[in-house]
């Protein structure tokens, strides 16, 4: 079995190869042939390297190839992963760092960072849909692509439900709970509910008994992972649900925007330094790309979300949560069910059907799916609460403009491509103002196409 991952010279790639490692299923299901595709050759080799010791001792490894051309890339594959990163984390400092000179939120994926990442994402990733469609029709597309959810929706347009949208914070915040309340996380069954990036965990049933209410009548036990920390106790109970930890930045915006405003740096700005460190060392041809690349990982995870965690109190992450697994491992399960036919419940962005009240069927949602080889379909939800579903409607508002504006032709500043970017940024709840909202699209330049 053949898989392509796009944005293969990217810095999580040896996650996705050390899953594809520890696969010991029969060669017919198994990933056989591993092509990496990157627009940057030096990443490319960079990458190679660390792989190359991954696979040392390992004679089932896949094996590993890596081109620039995308119609090379994506010919004869079974599996895409995309996992693009347009303008690389330069244009992921900006994003960050123009939002916050208005005082309002700079973060990769939500608010009005997220909407100008998806602005320049989504027409690449548009055109990436347009090329599979043309010349590998029948492969499976699993999207990592940031803003998941926004690039899961424009590429299903274009592909249709063979698209699956994947992200590792639901499976983290289900794992975590499931472990607070003494249970075995792969004996649980979860209740999860929302788009990427703003999710909440309701029920978790461990033998038929939901555990959520005892675990939220526990402090102790509520505030001994990360969520909960986060959080607090008091806010979860009032709640009566368990956030995706991205709802920090819409619960406590005051509080992050000024953790991230007093940070010397952005994250994309700390990771584009970090990790040009990495790949200048990884690139030079000297042994040691592995251990560089861990060492690289380890103090990535471990500064995850560290201007949210400064906003409470200043914890750090616990070591269970600093293994890099997630994504990684969602991906294989989804490639497992698909080509084995072996049935699996995973948490995925797929489009909504009937599964979420209040929202259409064409919608990307995150939400419990049965996956197996016809593909990944959501299990019905039932009601959403008010203020769980206005949040959903809001967004996903936010996500259908900016689709709107890469899909329209550039035109004038008066055009119809601006106006739906600009209704992008001003509907978004973290931006307060249309006139800000005007600045910081002007600033990006994020209509210019590439």
């Amino acid at each position: 079995m053949r898989l392509t991952v796009l944005g293969g010279g990217g810095f999580r790639m040896p996650l996705v190869y050390r899953a594809l490692l520890d696969d010991t299923g029969d060669e017919a299901g198994r990933c056989t042939e591993l092509v990496l595709y990157d627009t940057d050759p030096h990443r490319l080799d960079a990458i190679r390297a660390v792989l190359a010791e991954q696979a040392q001792g390992r004679p089932t490894a896949p094996a590993v190839r890596a081109t620039t051309d995308l119609d090379e890339a994506l010919r004869g594959a079974d599996f895409v992963f995309s996992a693009i990163r347009v303008g690389g984390l330069e244009g992921r400092a900006n994003d960050e760092r123009i939002p916050l000179g208005e005082g309002v939120l700079g973060q990769e994926t939500v608010g009005a960072g997220g909407v100008l990442y998806g602005l320049r994402t989504l027409p690449v990733a548009l055109r990436i849909a347009e090329r599979i469609a043309t010349v590998a029709p029948d492969a499976w597309v699993i999207n990592f692509t940031n803003p998941a959810g926004m690039v899961t929706e424009a590429m299903q347009r274009v592909l249709g439900d063979r698209v699956i949208g994947i992200c590792d914070s639901p499976v983290g915040l289900c794992r975590r709970a499931a472990r607070a309340v003494g249970a075995d996380p792969d004996r649980a069954v979860y209740d999860y509910v929302g788009l990427n990036h703003l999710g909440w965990l309701r029920r978790v049933v461990v033998d038929g008994r939901d555990r959520l209410p005892q675990l939220l009548g526990d402090t102790a036990a509520l505030e001994s992972f990360e969520e909960g920390k986060l959080f607090g106790a008091e806010w979860l109970r009032a709640l009566g649900a368990l956030p995706n930890e991205y709802l920090h930045y819409y619960y406590f915006n005051r509080e992050a925007v000024a953790s991230i405003r007093r940070s010397p740096a952005t994250r994309g700005e700390f990771l584009r330094d970090q990790q040009a460190r990495f790949y200048e060392t990884a690139g030079s041809g000297a042994p040691g790309a592995l251990t560089a690349w861990e060492r690289t990982r380890l103090e990535r995870e471990a500064t995850y979300m560290a201007e949210s965690r400064e906003a409470t109190g200043g914890w750090e992450r616990d070591s269970c949560d600093l293994d890099g697994g997630g994504y990684d491992r969602i991906a294989l399960a989804i490639m497992r069910a698909i080509a084995r036919d072996e049935r699996a419940t995973l948490i995925l962005n797929v489009r909504n059907r009937t599964a979420v009240p209040g929202l259409d069927e064409d919608a990307v949602v995150e939400v419990p799916c049965l996956v197996d080889a016809g593909g990944a379909r959501p299990l019905a939800t039932g009601a959403v609460a008010p203020d769980q579903l206005g949040l959903m409607l809001s967004l996903k508002a936010v996500e259908r403009s900016a689709i709107e504006a890469a899909t329209t032709e550039a035109g004038s500043d008066s055009g119809i491509a601006r106006g739906a970017a600009l209704r992008a940024l001003a509907l978004h709840p973290l931006v307060d103002s249309v006139k800000v909202a005007g600045r910081i699209l002007d600033a990006s330049g994020a209509l210019a196409r590439s």
